[in-house]
């Protein structure tokens, strides 16, 4: 696995990457990087796996300054990244905001799009969650916390998000370290502040019409995006649904056997849908 980076768009956009074969795309979300695809991605055989990171996010969290930073304008740098590295087709996989970036990437360049997984997802009207809606209407004040308060409030997340309390200690030591080294918890704030639900609220209709290959993974007992927005994507992509009984949010970090099982369902799918066919990627 190794860390990329490319400027584009006069932006330098990162990502890890590892392995040949079908690109599959992986997205994170909030308060995470690429790195919580880390133990998925040895688990991916044959394909070419690339963690996209958001801009303004893990150590691109400065390349916001000055940028559009909401999930739909993710989406856009997204696409103009495929593009520069030359991808034209590729599975996109995401998680929590980075179900969202991808959902909207789907509706907006479908023929870019040979499968869609998400877990635990972003989508519909399901975000932000009330503590996330709370550090938005007390931005002005906590964008000014020491770092000590910001550490304290992704240790929140972490421990409420993972069912594995290891794995959340790891986690937050893991995911903290590009806050610490950017600005702390004004960056955290900063990501908050461009959070919009109308983003996916404005594709939901369009989920059903995309006739794509799809997988949905979800942890059932996520107290973040509820099982019930796990299963209206399945019923509107006309998707299997895998269950995670007693999983909680973080399921890349706490179950990546069955994320990269369920990841690796979709490519065969894909592939076999493209026996005989001209498909590009």
């Amino acid at each position: 696995m190794r860390s990329e980076t490319a400027k584009i768009d006069g932006i330098n956009m990162s990502w890890l990457e590892q392995g040949e074969g079908t690109p599959v795309v992986l997205v994170h979300g909030i308060p995470t990087s690429p790195a919580l695809w880390r133990y998925v991605m040895p688990k991916l055989k044959n394909v070419r796996c690339l963690a996209f990171e958001m801009v303004g996010y893990g150590n691109s969290i400065e390349e916001a300054d000055g940028r559009d930073i909401s999930i739909a304008k993710q989406a856009d740098y997204l696409v103009a990244w495929l593009a520069h590295l030359g991808i034209k087709r590729a599975v996109l996989a995401g998680h929590d905001l980075g179900g969202g970036v991808v959902q909207i990437a789907a509706v907006r360049h479908p023929s870019l799009c040979a499968g869609l997984f998400l877990t635990n997802a972003i989508g519909y009207d399901s975000w932000p969650i009330p503590s996330v809606k709370a550090m938005n209407a007390l931005a002005p004040l906590v964008k000014h916390l020491p770092d000590t308060a910001g550490k304290q409030i992704l240790r929140t997340l972490m421990y409420r998000g993972h069912d594995d309390s290891a794995l959340a200690k790891e986690a937050l030591d893991l995911h903290w370290q590009a806050y610490a080294r950017h600005g702390g918890v004004a960056s955290l704030i900063r990501q908050v502040e461009a959070l919009d639900v109308n983003d996916t609220l404005a594709v939901a209709a369009a989920l059903p019409q995309l006739k794509i290959p799809a997988r949905i993974a979800w942890g059932v007992d996520d107290k973040f995006q509820k099982i019930a927005y796990g299963e209206r994507f399945a019923d509107d992509l006309n998707a299997p649904l895998h269950r995670i009984n007693g999983g909680l949010h973080f399921t890349p970090e706490d179950h990546p056997d069955e994320i990269a099982e369920q990841i690796s369902l979709l490519v065969k799918t894909v592939s076999e849908n493209d026996l005989g066919s001209e498909a590009v990627y």
